[in-house]
């Protein structure tokens, strides 16, 4: 009894520990994504440059005012202007009365003069490095003929990139409550002075000396991006930020859009309403530290991924029409996206959108559905999903189909409702003929027949 009760219990325990494993598998956490980096400015964003991946946003689509940072789109229609030949690099422009006229006296300046004469080339230097108000202004003219001609033309060129949450009243920032752009807006248009390899060049150099012109010395200027130099002040220094633009007014509070690549990973940042605070007694302009910050979160926390390949079958899709039933489908491309580092490809929520089922033929390569790639609640990845083979149809359940495709059709059945009332009616109206007939026709004649009691004349 004892030796029953013993090999009972072992066996018991061998299968508690058997199940173990099982259960502790089956209890495993779900991956923790990155914690929030709560970015100290009243929007910010992150943005993959190589995929538009969203890495960080806060208030992304919140109206805010710009100050400076409108000078991207300022350097964007100059840049265009070049590549459409209204102007040259080396073009030499005059600063006319009007392009200095009622800029604010403490505004950031190159020191410009009425009458001074630069090329297009240093006045973007001018207006991207040390963020001159006038060399907008110039540039302005010279690409619209007047300032507001050129507004109209920042608002439309606004609109054509997807902007909804901007308005531009002035070609270089300065404050007016009708001035305002959103982070989000402002990726946008910055994505596009990025595709210009001089708008790069430009707005990451950190000092340049402009040669002298007729009415002045050569300028020697350093960038207001304390990210790219340490000439003003200490403590922000980024080796791997590459640009872009500053921007400051009271109102708009302290701005910056930047990039910064590390590796195989690029990013654009956006900060808003940033402050200057007072810490240890040290000043900190959060629009550079909280970008740092951001690219921290951003490269510490992301890497790319292949998450599905080209080669996988996805799934089969049923067939109409066909003596095969099914046709297997399979993504458009390999799909390589920026993830956080604790996900791997099989922590992504497939979602299939298929046409089921896709009447035969099938050609190779048809675009069968799609299918989404995501994680609580973030879509990482969309891609096609395409027909793996040809599926030839077949004649006969073809004809059939057609048969029934024509007498399902909304035509051909109020005709036939129409037809089936006519002969309803014919043949209601031949009972009814035939009855009349009966009873007027053949019992009128033989009753004049049988009655009949007249004499017959001779």
């Amino acid at each position: 009894m004892k030796t029953k009760r013993f090999f009972a219990l072992f066996l018991a325990l061998i299968l508690s520990l058997c199940l173990f494993p099982a259960a502790y598998a089956a209890e495993e956490p779900a991956p923790q994504l990155p914690d929030d980096p709560d970015i100290l400015a009243k929007a910010a964003l992150l943005v993959d440059a190589n995929t538009g991946g969203i890495v960080y946003a806060k208030n992304e689509h919140e109206e805010l005012y710009p100050a400076s940072l409108t000078k991207i789109m300022t350097a964007l229609l100059a840049l265009e202007a070049i590549d459409a030949g209204k102007l040259s690099m080396d073009q030499m422009l005059t600063a006319s009365a009007t392009a200095l006229e009622g800029l604010a006296a403490d505004g950031s300046s190159a020191g410009i003069k009425v009458g001074e004469t630069m090329s297009v080339k240093h006045l973007l230097y001018c207006m991207m490095v040390v963020s001159a108000n006038e060399a907008c202004d110039i540039l302005a003219e010279a690409v619209a003929g007047s300032v507001p001609a050129f507004v109209e033309k920042m608002n439309a060129k606004a609109a054509e990139l997807g902007c909804e949450n901007t308005h531009f009243v002035n070609p270089n920032g300065l404050h007016d409550p009708q001035h305002y752009t959103s982070a989000w807006d402002m990726y946008l248009i910055t994505r596009a002075a990025m595709e210009h390899p001089a708008f790069m060049t430009i707005c990451n150099t950190a000092n340049i000396v402009i040669p002298a012109t007729n009415l002045s010395e050569e300028r020697n200027l350093w960038t207001t991006n304390h990210l790219l130099s340490t000439w003003r002040v200490v403590g922000y220094r980024d080796t791997r930020a590459q640009g872009i633009k500053t921007g400051s007014t009271d109102a708009a509070g302290h701005c910056l859009v930047s990039s910064a690549v590390q590796g195989s990973l690029h990013f654009i940042s956006v900060i808003l309403g940033a402050d200057r605070v007072e810490e240890n007694g040290v000043g900190n302009i959060r629009s550079f530290s909280e970008t740092s910050r951001m690219f921290d979160y951003g490269f510490k926390n992301f890497a790319y991924k292949t998450i599905v390949s080209e080669q996988e079958i996805i799934q089969e899709v049923p067939v109409s029409l066909s003596k095969m039933d099914h046709v297997t489908v399979h993504p458009a491309q390999d799909l390589e996206v920026l993830l956080p580092k604790v996900l791997e490809p099989e922590d992504l929520q497939r979602n299939l959108s298929l046409q089921e089922p896709v009447e035969a033929p099938v050609k190779e390569g048809e675009k069968l559905g799609t299918m989404t790639l995501s994680y609580d609640g973030v879509t990482y990845a969309s891609v096609d999903l395409l027909a793996s083979f040809d599926v030839e149809a077949s004649r006969l359940l073809t004809f059939w189909q057609n048969v029934k495709d024509f007498f399902s059709g909304t035509a051909v059945r109020v005709a036939g409702i129409v037809l089936l009332v006519l002969i309803a009616v014919l043949v209601l109206w031949k009972l009814l003929f035939r009855r009349r007939r009966s009873r007027y026709g053949r019992s009128s004649y033989r009753g004049r027949s049988s009655n009949y009691r007249g004499r017959r004349r001779h």
